[in-house]
């Protein structure tokens, strides 16, 4: 009989809901706007002849490259950050490794490094969902080969300081350091201008947010000189596809869209924030393009009172350190005051409100 390796048998699996998401999608943290026009315009022109030729990766990060501020050879286009996660797992991972992950977090960082048959050690966030940077750094080994940090976090919102993830990069030279900036844009601090001097650090950055490209999967990885041409080895040369190629460019030649989303996305973050403070529900300092927040034993009942007046919001409930806690995404003007209305209705419907402010 035929089975899979034990370490796929035994890994988590993840099943995001993404069946009947009929309604305002503020459930996943995509741009609830689209795209930039130039992308659109950019699609209707490819031909016959381009869909049937295999995808060409490097002229495109030759492109990519000097808006990161990097030489080509330090960056690699991929299918997502998701993709960027598995290579890094790949590239550097044995089965007797350590992985160190700050829950709670994206999941794709567990499930791509149990897949290698590594071991990962959770650190648990405080209450207040600040990264627990001494609690990190105490949890190096010399059996820790990858350290990730998604810096702003998901589902919390919370960012690591650049001084906290270089010191943690330089108190374990022996392991990859990858900060995920997917929500860079919302953010605006980076650790990228780094990458060509601390010889293990890796940031990953998607265009599935603020450039509302997730439909197309198109992401970054970047890294150190010396170690790049071992990522490239595990990496498929197709995996990035033509659509994707070929619109990048003119996504990223459109930087007055994205500046006026991101600008929408945090006045309505703060905002959201306001309300919640107004009606007592407890909430946590965030830096991405959502809110986390506590609802409470009655959660379950509120994300689907959201969905019945056409908004969906994310249950988090699941998640360590969680517990009763619903995600909130951002969006545009129009579509934060229709939120707050909604969400108005809702407390008052369930009575909520109970909770203290962080």
């Amino acid at each position: 009989m035929l089975n899979a390796r034990k370490a796929v048998r035994e890994m988590h699996e993840y099943h995001p809901p993404l069946a009947g998401r009929t309604g305002l999608r503020l459930d996943f943290n995509e741009n609830t706007e689209g795209c930039s026009p130039r992308v659109l315009a950019r699609v209707r022109e490819i031909t016959a002849e381009d869909l049937a030729r295999y995808p060409e990766r490097a002229p495109v990060e030759a492109i990519v490259a000097p808006y990161l501020g990097l030489p080509a050879d330090q960056v690699l286009l991929t299918n997502g950050v998701d993709e960027a996660i598995h290579l890094l797992c790949e590239a550097y991972l044995e089965p007797a490794d350590e992985v160190l992950v700050v829950t709670p977090t994206f999941s794709m960082y567990e499930i791509f490094a149990e897949a290698t048959g590594a071991h990962v050690v959770r650190v648990q966030c405080g209450e207040d969902m600040r990264f627990p940077f001494e609690k990190v750094a105490g949890a190096v080994t010399a059996a820790t080969k990858l350290i990730a940090v998604a810096s702003p976090n998901n589902p919390t919102g919370g960012a690591a300081s650049r001084d906290e993830l270089l010191a943690i990069a330089q108190q374990a030279p022996h392991a990859a350091l990858l900060v995920d900036e997917a929500y860079f844009e919302f953010h605006g601090q980076t650790v990228l201008s780094e990458v060509g001097r601390q010889s293990n650090l890796f940031v990953a950055r998607t265009f599935s947010k603020a450039y509302g490209l997730a439909g197309l999967r198109i992401g970054i990885l970047a890294g150190p000189c010396a170690q790049m041409p071992m990522v490239r080895r595990v990496s498929s040369p197709y995996s990035v596809n033509t659509v994707a190629l070929l619109a990048l460019p003119a996504a990223l030649d459109d930087p007055e869209f994205v500046a006026s989303y991101v600008a929408q996305v945090k006045a309505g973050r703060a905002r959201l924030e306001h309300e919640l403070s107004q009606v007592g529900i407890r909430w946590w300092q965030s830096e991405a393009n959502f809110v986390l927040m506590k609802i409470g034993k009655r959660h379950r009942e509120f994300v689907v009172a959201m969905r019945q007046r056409g908004i969906l919001v994310r249950d988090r409930s699941g998640d360590p350190g969680c517990d009763g806690c619903v995600r909130i995404t951002l969006g545009t003007s129009e579509q934060t005051d229709r939120l707050l209305a909604a969400l108005g209705e809702v407390l008052a419907e369930l009575t909520l409100g109970m909770e203290v402010k962080a």
